[in-house]
């Protein structure tokens, strides 16, 4: 089953909320709310229009609207240059596919889907993700990005002194050249893992999207780490639903 996590970010705060879990059963998909929900309500988070009750377990065979409005249509004449902006292979781009990559960000909304990261039978955690902040960074930063290649390490540093985040990580080259940070979803996760054993954890580029392409999707990257048993992406009760889930959807 494939699984999703919308978070809202506090327009005034610029704090990161996860409030919704999506999942996909091949057949039909499903939209709770999570515990982090009630705390971003605390920030003035409203309730999706189209998700009224926080109680609710949302059913629907279609993706709904909330997140299919996210996705570019497939007739658009550049739609063939955008899946491969991703890296998403040939045939392999289904909605939920398309939505984890891309993070769904929209510029008149406060929301951001990314996926739930997936553990192989090592227990080692995987995960692509677009470097966020670039549009922050001085052009020879930008001038660097442009010149990395595919497997090209990255390293991790703990920005502890950020103002909006004191989990922040930035993303450097060897030469510390500062290339964007991890992003926010991921950082608390990361940061435990990275403490524990930063040898673990190794973040490697996985493609270089040239100009024009939009800055939000110039790097993507690609994050792996060996992990204990008792680790658990995720696990927070932030990300827990807030309503029983039937027993039909608990093999998500």
């Amino acid at each position: 089953m494939n699984k999703l996590f919308l978070a809202w970010q506090d327009p005034k705060s610029r704090a990161w909320f996860p409030v919704g879990r999506l999942t996909f059963d091949g057949a039909e998909y499903q939209f709770v709310y999570t515990r982090g929900a009630e705390e971003a309500k605390k920030k003035n988070f409203q309730l999706v229009y189209a998700f009224p009750d926080l109680y609710r377990v949302y059913t629907s065979t279609e993706l709904f609207p909330l997140f299919s409005n996210r996705l570019m249509r497939r007739s658009r004449a550049d739609y063939k240059d955008y899946i491969e902006w991703l890296n998403i292979p040939q045939h392999q781009d289904d909605p939920i596919a398309i939505l984890a990559r891309s993070g769904g960000r929209k510029a008149t909304d406060h929301f951001e889907v990314f996926p739930c990261p997936e553990l192989d039978e090592n227990g080692s955690y995987h995960i692509h993700f677009f470097a966020h902040g670039l549009r922050h960074l001085p052009e020879c930063s930008i001038h660097k990005i442009n010149q990395l290649q595919t497997d090209d390490l990255l390293y991790l540093a703990h920005d502890c002194q950020n103002p909006f985040d004191p989990n922040a990580l930035l993303l450097k080259t060897l030469e510390h050249y500062i290339l964007g940070y991890c992003p926010r979803y991921l950082a608390d996760d990361v940061l435990e893992l990275v403490k524990k054993n930063s040898e673990l954890v190794k973040v490697q580029v996985e493609r270089v999207n040239p100009a024009p392409t939009p800055i939000q999707l110039r790097l993507l990257c690609n994050l792996t780490a060996e992990c204990s048993a008792e680790f658990h992406p995720f696990s927070s009760q932030m990300y827990q639903p807030l309503v029983e889930i039937p027993k039909a959807y608990t093999t998500a």
